[in-house]
């Protein structure tokens, strides 16, 4: 039997690490090359695309597309870990926001913005991942980042006690810490935040609605038709540029060589990756336009 190939939609439970998932997943599926597509915390839960067999060979080009969560942050409260698992450090008792005075905020995120990597994160600090340190009760300094917030939007804020619970949609970039975001529209109001429930409910281009839990997974691997809730790699990077090589040169750009920009159509006007597809409609691999204008390789998926 022929190694599954294709992305795998999984909706992650809480209480599941992404690496806990991939582990499951080898498990039901009886296969190890398996990756996944960004990693979710524990306590959150949504879509985690996951890449099998060749399809493993797209995942860096999965993490770069946006991603849409919806969130709970709770005002008046803030933790070590910006968020409820961990310790509370600071209590307000009686917080005075608006809706109105939430909702500006919100929008004033919109756009390119400078986020501090939370001290509970897997980002490395001289070789050792930060969360490693922050367990050893060291905090170090970290690099602002920028990151993009494409839309924002408030779809909720109740009371809890004398605590406003803000719930908001929110699409971005890849790396952008929502903990740490909380803890931002928190500051900005003049007030401590922590966050106190996350779901990615996109990824990729996938909502939450498609994907697949573990249980439905094993049912479908059962009954012999988990294939028919595979993504095609190559439908999974719909950002790449699509381009056609002409059957004459088929055999060579399977082969590695340089192909002339001639032999592509439509032209290949900008450099970046693109996927290339034989005049079937069959897709080949990932290209580049080299800056000596040659048509390259940088990951052929069909035989030769």
């Amino acid at each position: 039997m022929s190694e599954l190939t294709g992305v795998l939609a999984v909706y992650k439970p809480a209480g599941f690490t992404s690496h806990d998932v991939v582990a499951k997943a080898r498990r039901i599926l009886g296969m190890k090359r398996i990756g996944h597509t960004g990693t979710l915390d524990p306590q959150v839960t949504g879509v985690l695309p996951l890449c099998l067999g060749r399809a493993t060979r797209v995942v860096e080009y999965i993490q770069e597309l946006p991603k849409e969560y919806v969130a709970t942050l709770r005002l008046g409260l803030s933790s070590d870990t910006e968020d409820l698992t961990g310790t509370i450090t600071e209590t307000v008792d009686e917080v005075h926001v608006t809706e109105a005075e939430v909702l500006a905020v919100l929008k004033s995120f919109q756009g390119v913005i400078s986020q501090v990597p939370p001290m509970y994160s897997a980002v490395k600090v001289d070789g050792k991942r930060l969360y490693e340190l922050a367990r050893e009760g060291k905090t170090v300094e970290r690099k602002s980042r920028e990151v993009e917030i494409y839309e924002i939007e408030m779809t909720g804020m109740v009371w809890n006690g004398n605590h406003p619970d803000v719930t908001f949609r929110v699409l971005c970039s890849k790396g952008t810490y929502i903990r740490t975001l909380c803890v931002d529209i928190g500051r900005a109001l003049g007030l401590p935040g922590v966050m106190v429930k996350l779901e990615r409910t996109m990824s990729a281009g996938i909502s939450a609605s498609h994907c697949l839990t573990l249980e439905q997974i094993a049912e479908h691997k059962e009954a012999g038709t988990l294939e028919e809730h595979l993504i095609a790699a190559d439908e999974a990077i719909p950002h790449l540029p699509r381009h056609t090589v002409m059957d004459e040169k088929k055999k060579a750009a399977l082969q590695g060589q340089r192909l002339s920009p001639r032999h592509v159509a439509p032209e290949v006007k900008r450099n970046g990756h693109f996927r290339l597809y034989d005049e079937q409609g069959g897709f080949l691999g990932i290209y580049e336009l080299e800056e000596t204008g040659a048509i390259a390789p940088v990951k052929v998926f069909a035989q030769a």
